[in-house]
């Protein structure tokens, strides 16, 4: 922590407040707020968070400006391009990433967690036939703690490693049960020989009556599509898993309001809305006028998976994410998807047009993973559960800090307050 201090004086009293400057490894120095309401009586205001710090946090940094994406310190190309994805989780958990024997021991205790319960097949079943696919998942991790009591201990940190684990394990499984709701198909017990994002694909597209086979590009897409949406420091499912985490609730219930909060179309649900932009938009011949539609103000339509909260240069998974969708159509022999062509004009437009540059709306995550997943076969309102599933180390990893930092305290934002002043009661027969 830094020496220096930010000197804040009321002019109204003539009190004054010192106020420490925090620095971190990367990014602006934070001025630690804490004693403001104690030493002059203010609350600080900053709607949405976006310029307060909730926490400290060795895990993810993020440069929005340069485009930069780190987990533990490494670049997320480099993890894309030589990682797994549950090498990832295990970086995101502990800190570092594995010995081929750690490796070796985390991906064995990974794959040992995979099934249910049998009872949880039954939750399934009370859900209508065209249930949300996030409805069901969100409902079904919440209930993990009526199953796995000997795992909900938040003060024992062999406790939290294993509920991590089990979580990590069961997401897929879950995932895949809801898939086959969906679907109407029989579930489809997970398969310890297979890799994770194997085990995923064969769970959501195995069926009795004939042998699927795994593409090998496309468990590679889905392993690095994993990896890209694994952590994303403070967003708002992340704060989310703190915030319900920091009242002492147990792991899944931490974890399902993180599910929750990812649902929201301007969080884990921006990918569906890339599909259904291409589909309204139709044809590339009807670019230029949904160009003019963005940039007219008055104009309800909006450019979707374009800019981003952080990032005020490319998005680098957007970098990573549009190679491996190219791959994925050329491998699927659909390369000449038309949805696919529009999103390359809509692209070579948002870096060329000075209207797309100078707001620094450049194409970010979302815009190619909708696509990829459409190419995978996998239905629209489905996207969000792997986004979900993914993120998941992340929310785990925050989770397990938050638990293990001393400064952090039940979180308890404050407001200011706009309504009526104070007033009596008024008599019903007196209205």
């Amino acid at each position: 922590m830094s020496k220096d201090t930010v000197t804040v004086t009321d002019n109204a009293s003539g009190k004054s407040v010192e106020l420490p400057i925090r620095t971190g490894t990367h990014g602006p120095a934070t001025i630690d707020i804490q004693s403001v309401y104690k030493e002059l009586g203010y609350f600080t205001y900053d709607p949405g968070f976006t310029s307060t710090a909730s926490c400290r946090s060795d895990i993810t940094f993020i440069d929005g400006d340069q485009g930069i994406l780190l987990y533990r310190g490494y670049p997320i190309e480099q993890l894309a391009e030589k990682s797994s994805f549950l090498e990832v989780s295990y970086l995101l958990m502990y800190g570092d990433l594995p010995t081929p024997k750690e490796l070796d021991a985390f991906t064995t205790n990974i794959t040992n967690h995979t099934m249910v319960n049998e009872s949880l097949k039954d939750f399934f079943d009370g859900f209508h036939y065209n249930a949300h696919p996030m409805a069901m998942l969100t409902a079904v991790v919440s209930s993990l703690s009526a199953f796995y009591h000997d795992s909900i201990d938040i003060n024992d940190p062999d406790s939290r490693e294993l509920c991590a684990h089990r979580i990590i394990a069961k997401m897929p499984t879950i995932a895949g049960a809801a898939f086959k709701h969906l679907v109407g198909e029989p579930f489809v017990y997970p398969q310890n020989r297979l890799s994770y994002p194997a085990n995923l694909l064969n769970m959501l597209f195995s069926r009795p009556s004939e042998k699927y086979e795994i593409n090998p590009v496309a468990e590679k897409a889905l392993d690095q599509l994993l990896i890209l949406h694994a952590d994303h420091e403070q967003n708002a499912s992340t704060s989310t898993v703190r915030l319900a985490g920091s009242t002492g609730t147990n792991p899944f219930a931490a974890i399902a309001s993180g599910c929750a909060a990812l649902w929201g179309p301007a969080h884990g649900g921006a990918n569906e809305a890339v599909l259904r932009m291409l589909e309204e938009i139709g044809d590339v011949s009807n670019v230029p006028q949904y160009i003019a539609k963005a940039k007219d103000k008055d104009d309800p339509f909006r450019l979707m998976g374009f800019g981003h909260r952080v990032y005020k240069n490319y998005d680098p998974r957007a970098t990573i994410i549009r190679e491996t969708c190219h791959e994925v159509l050329d491998a699927l022999n659909m390369a000449n998807d038309p949805q696919l062509e529009l999103a390359v004009r809509l692209e070579e437009i948002a870096l060329q047009d000075d209207y797309f540059v100078e707001r620094k709306l450049y194409p970010n995550v979302d815009f190619y993973s909708g696509l990829i997943y459409k190419a995978l076969g996998i239905p629209t309102q489905f996207f969000t559960v792997l986004f979900a599933l993914g993120r998941t180390p992340g929310w785990i990893s925050q989770w397990m800090e938050l638990v293990e930092d001393n400064e952090q305290r039940i979180g308890r934002p404050r407001q200011l307050y706009t309504g009526a002043a104070k007033r009596d009661y008024i008599p019903l027969d007196q209205r």
